[in-house]
């Protein structure tokens, strides 16, 4: 649903820049940041961790899942023989064994999950920095808007003559890997 918003409150702002008068004087750019974020050796070094992290994790989830089903499969062949109470008995641990998976599941790639807490912390620096460095273009050479066509924001032209992704990806090249400060 945020996404959506942004998406919408960029194309009604886009919309405005292009039929207002006094706005129509403004002086407008695009980047793309996945290509910046891919020509990053830091950004990608971060990336391959939390893929690493990720196949970490999704292995754990299925060794879980195998034996879930295969205790699953077990009580299958067997539930016509156990007792009842031995049946309910596995059924309460077959429940415990699902819900332990789904909480997994949830605790590490769930919305605030660890990987959304890990992926915050790792890349937040990094996009500062690009951040700072459009701050730095936009302010240089008099740019009112940049805007971001990687993203959600449906972009149906845009003349290559305001592409600055090259600029301001030298400019996070430049940069040093800690933070910029505000200038």
């Amino acid at each position: 649903m945020n996404r959506s918003l942004s998406a919408f409150a960029s194309v009604v702002l886009l919309l405005f820049v292009l039929t207002d008068p006094a706005a129509s004087q403004s002086k407008i750019a695009w980047i793309n940041s996945e290509a910046i974020m891919s020509q990053l050796s830091d950004a990608t070094d971060v990336q391959r961790q939390l893929d690493a992290l990720v196949n970490e994790w999704q292995t754990e989830l299925k060794q879980m899942q195998d034996e879930f089903q295969k205790s699953f499969d077990d009580y299958q062949r067997r539930k016509l023989i156990l007792t009842e109470t031995r049946r309910a008995e596995v059924e309460r641990e077959l429940r415990e064994l699902d819900q332990k998976i789904v909480q997994f599941r949830t605790q590490k790639f769930g919305q605030n999950g660890e990987l959304f807490q890990k992926q915050s912390d790792l890349m937040k620096p990094i996009q500062d920095r690009i951040f700072n460095a459009i701050k730095e273009v936009a302010l240089e050479d008099g740019y009112d808007y940049i805007f971001d066509k990687s993203g959600q924001i449906l972009l149906m032209y845009s003349n290559e003559k305001f592409d600055v992704t090259s600029k301001v990806l030298e400019r996070v090249k430049t940069m040093t890997s800690t933070p910029a400060t505000t200038r």
